[in-house]
């Protein structure tokens, strides 16, 4: 266990979360690793779900932690390895004001952990803003734009969760590269750059990459589909976009993070998901994070994603 550098805890019941901390600490030694914890809707086995990064050599991971940092919590505001940087979610306090102060302080507090590394905000490779779905994510996207270059950004996952510590309504957590010259953004010559999040982004050999849905491309895009099967073939079909750009293929997916509508598709999922990966599968985690939504199509015939995947993947030679 002391090789693990980040973990995600899941809680189907936020309020477990002080029942949560006292179990989870005494797994971990004087070096905790980073962590987000969120409230979401359902879990294929509830109340709790963690996933986990480990690290094979522990002679350069050491806890990082802004100035004046003090806290009882069972995890290190930032853990730094031998060429990365994992960001824990420090979540505000539902008292910190209105929408756009509440994500400035979020994300001055993760800018906090990464200049404590010696580092700045251009050094972030992957970031997951989480935030309560009542959260207005226009103004969420208004801040988090200026604090980065336009078309360089990272890679990112927006994720509307059921609740977060604390009665915190937005957070972010995030992985950053030691060197620059070892950052990279992959973007497919037929997307415009975002403001917002580049489609991935290399930190070295590994591609980490911006959650897809069945988002159709284009001037008159969108979701035309009223079931997930036929919405991930679309998702799967905008990743494949990234990883070709990269060089790259479902081969070299090491792990991936999905988000359903309703656990009750995960067979329908399933099934479609695993034609992508004709040898081993990757890591996974399914969640579902927010009650579902009205599956009805709006005036212009869209529906809503029923489905999310983000991905990780390393170069590496792929055995067919």
């Amino acid at each position: 266990m002391d090789h693990v550098v980040y973990t995600t805890v899941y809680l189907t019941d936020i309020r477990q979360y002080e029942e949560m901390n006292r179990v989870y600490g005494e797994f971990f030694g004087k070096i905790p690793p980073a962590r987000a914890v969120l409230g979401v809707a359902g879990l294929p086995d509830p109340p709790i779900q963690i996933n986990a990064v480990a690290v094979r050599n522990l002679a350069e991971v050491r806890a990082i932690s802004p100035p004046g940092y003090k806290s009882d919590e069972p995890f290190s505001p930032g853990i730094l390895t031998h060429d990365r940087l994992f960001v824990s979610a420090l979540p505000g306090t539902a008292t910190v004001g209105d929408p756009a102060a509440q994500v400035d302080f979020a994300l001055d507090r993760m800018k906090a952990v990464v200049e404590a590394a010696g580092l700045d905000l251009s050094h972030m490779v992957f970031v997951n803003p989480y935030l309560t779905a009542t959260f207005p994510a226009r103004v969420m996207n208004q801040h988090y734009a200026s604090r980065f270059e336009f078309g360089n950004t990272p890679a990112r996952a927006t994720i509307e969760v059921s609740s977060l510590p604390g009665g915190a309504q937005i957070e972010y957590t995030g992985v950053a590269v030691r060197d620059l010259k070892q950052r990279r953004a992959v973007r497919p010559k037929n997307m415009p750059p975002s403001p917002t999040a580049s489609p991935c982004v290399f930190a070295g050999d590994t591609l980490y990459c911006s959650a897809k849905s069945g988002f159709i491309p284009g001037p008159n895009g969108g979701v035309f589909t009223s079931t997930t099967a036929v919405q991930l073939r679309q998702t799967m079909r905008n990743q494949l976009d990234n990883l070709e750009e990269a060089e790259m293929d479902f081969c070299q997916v090491v792990s991936t993070v999905v988000y359903l509508d309703d656990l009750a598709d995960t067979g329908a999922f399933d099934e479609v998901y695993a034609k992508y990966f004709l040898t081993e599968l990757p890591a996974r985690t399914t969640l579902q994070q927010i009650a579902p939504a009205d599956r009805s199509a709006d005036k212009e015939g869209h529906y809503p994603d029923l489905e999310q995947v983000s991905l990780i993947a390393v170069r590496r030679a792929c055995h067919r």
